[in-house]
């Protein structure tokens, strides 16, 4: 038997909770700050529902966190089942570190970067896609909560370089998050040549007690490291790739004169 998609049981609930207090969506919009267009798409699916939506869905209609309860619940079945390991320890982590070969770490992609890296896959249907893509948005707020976690990002120059048109905002975005004190982005230059983080993206949490858990991807799927072994060869693959990086300030130098050649966003 096939399951019920849990973001229409989401807009069923929200039309019923809604309606259960006799308020129009006009009136749920003045209180929530959104128009009476935006309630009804998110109602009807055209627009998926964010967290801040499902917060301030919770204060108005005073449910106790019912739909961001829900919403978080979704957006993890959103994820492949293989994905869900990282994502709880990507959520406890007090410190994270991320190095990409090749595409932008998905906790600092803009929506429309993030939905065009979703889309290379071109047999995934486009309502998966939105799913996809709005648990990858949820995620990013890790970075913006109260006493988020230290991030460090390595990424190589030519992730940077790419020519498609979205890669401007992306980059503006990139410099606009190197600014926050917890967020640091480095960037492997290509005089750099070859070197072993070539081999492919690797990402490592330290948990509160002090314990590091890695994840890898591959073409098919990812998977979480845990055992002592594996750990310590990816934290000894992230030394390599952090030591040919260049410093901080020099990486935002850079980032810069690329945003640059794309010109005014």
């Amino acid at each position: 038997m096939e399951r019920e998609d849990p973001f229409l049981f989401i807009r069923d609930q929200l039309r019923r909770q809604r309606a259960l207090r006799n308020m129009s969506q006009e009136e749920f919009g003045k209180r929530a700050n959104y128009s009476a267009s935006t309630v009804s798409a998110v109602e009807t699916g055209t627009r998926l529902i964010d967290m801040p939506y499902a917060k301030r869905t919770d204060e108005i209609l005073d449910t106790g966190g019912l739909f961001e309860s829900l919403l978080r619940s979704a957006q993890d079945d959103a994820e492949p089942i293989w994905f869900k390991p990282w994502l709880e320890a990507e959520r406890n982590a007090r410190q994270l570190r991320c190095f990409e070969p090749m595409l932008i770490p998905g906790l600092l992609q803009t929506e429309n970067y993030a939905r065009a890296v979703l889309r290379l896959d071109d047999v995934r249907p486009e309502a998966e896609v939105e799913k996809r893509l709005a648990a990858r948005m949820e995620r990013q707020e890790i970075l913006n909560r109260e006493n988020p976690p230290q991030f460090v990002g390595v990424i190589d120059e030519s992730a940077l370089r790419r020519r498609e048109a979205i890669m401007g905002e992306q980059l503006a975005y990139l410099l606009r998050m190197a600014e926050l004190p917890h967020v640091h982005i480095h960037v492997i230059p290509l005089s750099a040549g070859l070197h072993v983080g070539l081999c492919g993206p690797l990402a490592l949490a330290m948990l509160a007690d002090g314990t590091w858990v890695g994840h890898m991807d591959d073409q098919l799927s990812g998977s979480p490291v845990g055992a002592e072994e594996g750990v310590a060869a990816l934290l000894a693959r992230w030394e390599a790739v952090r030591s040919i990086a260049l410093p901080e300030d020099q990486s935002i130098a850079l980032m810069k004169e690329i945003e640059n050649q794309h010109g005014p966003q």
